[in-house]
């Protein structure tokens, strides 16, 4: 008898052994495939694995197929201004405007991140073979409109600041890659602090791609910064400079979503220096009626493509021909948080262009929204002679490529109470 009943005992205890093995196992197959389900007020930063992105894609960006683009009309001076000949880009553009003028959308391709047939664009650009390979990779994922997001901040532009929880505030969107941590860390502990400053909230957000298989793999390093500072962005598109375009459209899309009621945006570089005083300064002399359609920089005017291959900035003829509108220097500019919705929904009209800046140039001019040059950004840099003199900063807005630590030498000095200018 005894015997049984240490048999019946044995036999209940193996059950709800297995039971409970099984509803983990449920539970963690359930998990791993839900990284939407993670309750994000607890936890300001996710990393999703490689494993999760495909489902995370179909949840993240499930954003009516380009619907929101024909609340936006195209003005008649930015059609003007691009010429309508046989290059592969300009095809793209009047193609687009046609289905847009006609009540379609402007792209038949999925809203999804898909890698283009290499074969349509051999047929379509009679010289592809011979663009160079980072620009046949930028051709080939041009219409990633809706990357994967890897690591995300969807609270921060949730914050309390004086007793009010939406104060006006602007936004630092840096463009930044995986390695540069260094030059992220001089950002956050000098102009990128986070504080109100004269009234004006500051947020700071840092966007990555995701790095060359060839690179050293940096996500765990990545997801621990995330979480210690909240401040990083990362989708999963190639980092690469050409790819700059799709990173200022991912960031469009999220800031729409979770930071709609920022006052202003500037979109900058790693390595620049802002005086941070003098940009609240200047923001807070603005007229109203300049307030909600600004557009702000390094007026760059008259420019035109270059052909020459070793460049950077190459930009072949058979892709593109024409001259460039005019745009704000990359290195950083400043506009309107209330352009934000427009600005995302213009970027799914015009075909995506491989330098950033002229780009988002011809964005703007899309939106009739006219570029204000302004002395106190300095994308080229200022004399050689005047670099050192830190009363040379006292009253500019930016200055671009500086080091972390001169971004901190000059901080520190153009701020100490001993400096007379």
């Amino acid at each position: 008898m005894k015997r049984i009943q240490t048999c019946g005992a044995m036999t209940l205890g193996v059950s709800i052994v297995l039971i409970v093995l099984y509803a983990t196992l449920n539970l963690e197959n359930s998990n791993s495939h839900n990284p939407v389900g993670v309750d994000t007020s607890k936890h300001p930063s996710i990393h999703v694995r490689d494993r999760d992105l495909k489902n995370q894609s179909k949840r993240e960006n499930v954003a009516a197929p380009l619907s929101f683009v024909h609340n936006v009309s195209v003005s008649a001076d930015f059609r003007e201004s691009i010429p309508q000949n046989g290059a592969y880009w300009n095809r793209l553009l009047y193609s687009a405007l046609s289905n847009l003028d006609q009540g379609g959308n402007p792209f038949s391709q999925p809203s999804e991140c898909k890698e283009t047939n290499k074969e349509l664009l051999q047929t379509n650009i009679h010289d592809f073979n011979s663009y160079p390979l980072l620009f046949q990779s930028f051709l080939q994922w041009m219409n990633c409109r809706s990357p994967a997001v890897l690591i995300n901040q969807p609270d921060k532009c949730m914050f309390s600041e004086g007793g009010s929880k939406n104060p006006a505030f602007f936004l630092f969107a840096i463009k930044s890659t995986p390695g540069n941590f260094e030059q992220r860390q001089a950002v956050r502990e000098t102009w990128g602090q986070e504080r109100v400053l004269n009234g004006l909230g500051v947020r700071v957000l840092f966007l990555l791609g995701r790095s060359s298989p060839d690179d050293p793999d940096l996500s765990s390093l990545l997801s621990y910064e995330a979480k210690h500072f909240g401040d990083i962005l990362q989708w999963d598109f190639l980092e690469s400079f050409l790819n700059l375009t799709l990173k200022m459209n991912a960031f469009l899309h999220w800031a729409v979503k979770h930071c709609p009621h920022a006052s202003f945006v500037f979109s900058g570089d790693d390595d620049v220096f802002v005086n941070t005083p003098v940009l609240v300064k200047y923001l807070q002399s603005l007229e109203a009626d300049k307030i909600s359609k600004l557009y702000v920089g390094h007026a760059i005017s008259q420019s035109s493509p270059l052909r020459d291959p070793k460049s950077k900035y190459y930009i072949p003829l058979s892709f593109y021909d024409g001259a460039y509108p005019s745009y704000a220097g990359g290195g950083g500019f400043l506009f309107s948080g209330a352009l934000l919705k427009s600005l995302r929904s213009v970027f799914h009209i015009i075909p995506f262009f491989p330098i950033d800046d002229a780009y988002t140039g011809m964005c703007f001019k899309a939106l009739g929204v006219s570029l204000e040059g302004h002395t106190g950004f300095q994308t080229f840099d200022i004399r050689a002679e005047d670099r050192e003199n830190l009363c040379a900063y006292k009253e500019l807005i930016l200055v671009h490529q500086r080091s972390p630590q001169e971004i901190k030498k000059l901080w520190n000095g153009s701020h100490n109470p001993l400096l007379t200018c």
